[in-house]
């Protein structure tokens, strides 16, 4: 490769295979999300994949030599396309255990058994190192292997504190803020997922009026961040993107490959998928 002017092209021209971190409330189907894209395999840090029919290591990973060894086994020869890492945040008690063992003693020369032991925060900004050292090796099977990579994680209600406005509450990705930031910046895209609530008022008697949160399991996956959630896409996708209950996310899918000009392939297992979802997101237009 060389910089010459000859060689310039349109940065979007060439299609790689993406970075893509999912996060969701509890139980939503984050992990068949994942498992929607071409030819997965799942490597598990927690046993949230058991109902799913998708080739998987038969292990948990427990160790960080264990997330290495995932990594090192999928740059031989093999089928897969996708890596689904379930999940990111059950990862990090493992990443802290591998900084731990790197460094048993504080600068002071304390006995370190908890990561907070190092004392100021240190140990979270140290063990940076060795998530930047998995994300080098999910980098090369992206770039050697072609295979995308789908990063699940749980999210939480976290303090916001905005530079603009008073302190708000917003849903973000559970991890420790250095990781959460490390983990935004390296995604291509960042998809929150949640079930669609409705607010509906009741009038109780006496002038008062309560409201409700209506929902029948309905899940959206929103691409752009706003102030209750942190969210982003590198494609000019819709901000939010209705799923409703289609197991298969078909309509994230087509609207991906919409997108980026057909230069993302809709899997094999959506393509002959219904327009259920399609259908659903014109009504929700017309709402």
């Amino acid at each position: 490769m060389s910089f010459t002017l000859d060689a310039i092209k349109p940065a979007n021209a060439n299609w790689q295979a993406q970075k893509i971190l999912v996060y969701s409330v509890q139980g939503l189907g984050k992990t068949t999300f994942g498992a929607t894209f071409e030819a997965p395999i799942i490597a598990r840090t927690e046993d949230g994949a058991g109902a799913l029919n998708v080739p998987t290591f038969p292990q948990l990973i427990t160790t960080f030599a264990d997330m290495e060894a995932v990594i090192t086994a999928l740059h031989g020869e093999h089928p897969f396309k996708t890596l689904v890492l379930d999940s990111l945040d059950w990862l990090e008690p493992i990443v802290w255990a591998k900084q731990i063992e790197a460094m048993p003693h504080s600068e002071k020369g304390r006995e370190v058994k908890n990561i907070e032991d190092y004392g100021f925060g240190k140990g979270y900004h140290m063990a940076l190192d060795w998530w930047r050292y998995l994300m080098g090796g999910l980098d090369s099977l992206r770039f050697r292997k072609g295979m995308t990579v789908v990063l699940v994680a749980h999210s939480e209600v976290k303090r916001y504190d905005s530079p603009e406005t008073d302190p708000f509450d917003r849903y973000g990705i559970k991890l420790h803020r250095g990781a959460f930031a490390l983990w935004q910046e390296w995604a291509d895209m960042v998809l929150f997922c949640n079930y669609k609530t409705r607010i509906h008022s009741a009038d109780v008697g006496f002038n008062k009026e309560i409201k409700r949160g209506e929902g029948s399991g309905e899940r959206v996956i929103y691409t752009e961040e706003r102030p209750a959630y942190l969210a982003k896409n590198r494609w000019g996708l819709p901000p939010e993107i209705y799923i409703g209950q289609d197991k298969t996310w078909a309509a994230f899918h087509r609207e991906l490959s919409k997108a980026t000009g057909g230069r993302y392939a809709v899997p094999e297992c959506v393509k002959n998928t219904s327009t259920t979802s399609q259908k659903g997101a014109e009504k929700e237009k017309d709402k």
